[in-house]
């Protein structure tokens, strides 16, 4: 038996991002940013009930402001207090991870996939999706992108704008595009 294109994303294969199954769970996503970008804050609360269902985790004290947007939703999983400032994106074509008391500045940006790097494959639709994951206590500044496959671990910083490229060891603060490392004080 063939694996769907579902099944190859999830295993981290190269896959069609142009499917039918895809296009219909992206869908999905669409509808429930929408009603979460669209309610009053009073009706939404933290986060609306159709996007905190469609996430694989969404831990108590979680905050998402509007707006927001999200690939999948079904591979997001935010840890206690994690909060999100408005704008942020996060493609989820693979698992992201946000880990308790993380914050996220306004129109931080999360990409899980990777274009294929040939024109004819890249105009296919073809492409690779990696995990992110950000540990514990990570402090990610606004308008910052955070590439796929990268981990952030327990307690770094992530200065505005920065360009995630490569992995940021715990406690460390990054700044720059691409992010480098900044010494310790």
């Amino acid at each position: 038996m063939t694996a769907s294109e579902r099944d190859k994303m999830a295993a981290g294969l190269w896959y069609n991002c142009i499917d039918p199954e895809l296009d219909l769970l992206r869908d999905r996503a669409r509808e429930a940013v929408h009603r979460h970008n669209t309610l009053s804050p009073a009706e939404r609360g933290s986060a609306a009930p159709e996007l905190v269902s469609l996430f694989a985790g969404f831990g108590e004290g979680a905050f998402i402001e509007a707006p927001f947007h999200c690939g999948y939703g079904f591979n997001i999983t935010l840890g206690k207090r994690v909060y999100l400032n408005a704008g942020c994106v996060i493609l989820d074509s693979a698992a992201v991870s946000i880990g308790d008391g993380s914050m996220l500045g306004p129109a931080v940006q999360i990409y899980c996939a990777e274009h294929h790097k040939e024109r004819a494959q890249r105009a296919a639709g073809i492409e690779i999706a990696k995990p992110v994951i950000i540990g514990r206590d990570v402090w990610i500044g606004g308008s910052a992108v955070i590439l796929a496959g990268i981990t952030i671990g327990d307690g770094a910083i992530v200065g505005a704008g920065a360009v995630v490229t490569r992995d940021v060891p715990a406690g460390a603060t990054v700044v720059g595009n691409p992010a480098r490392l900044l010494p310790r004080a």
